[in-house]
């Protein structure tokens, strides 16, 4: 099974930003489309972000302009840009596989990131 460990979370003020980091146990280059995933309290996990193996890139319309989302293959890393931060953004943020992939990897414990007002 593919372990993912998400890093990088915090408490950031408004208008922070924060640079999200998520390590692989194996290659990353088999999945189609890696994303990222938050949940806030009481609410779902939704994705916010998705990026090919050929490098294109969805973000929801929340986040859209703001975040950044990339991948390293060579590092089995994915990462999540986050700039502008608002306190809407507070949630635990997770990585996974993302659609057109419809198999999910295990869950990682995910990073929090909290944004203050």
């Amino acid at each position: 099974q593919v372990q993912l460990v998400e890093s990088g979370g915090g408490l950031v003020q408004a208008g922070g930003s924060l640079r999200l980091s998520c390590a692989a146990s194996r290659s990353i280059s088999v999945a189609i489309s890696m994303g990222w995933y938050r949940q806030a309290p009481g609410q779902k996990r939704a994705l916010v972000a998705r990026i090919s193996s050929g490098g294109s890139t969805f973000y929801v319309d929340s986040v859209k302009g703001r975040f950044a989302i990339s991948r390293d293959n060579t590092k089995n890393t994915v990462f999540l840009q986050m700039n502008s931060l608002k306190p809407e953004d507070t949630a635990v943020y997770y990585c996974n596989v993302a659609p057109p992939s419809t198999t999910y990897w295990d869950w990682g414990q995910g990073t929090q990131v909290t944004v203050s007002s």
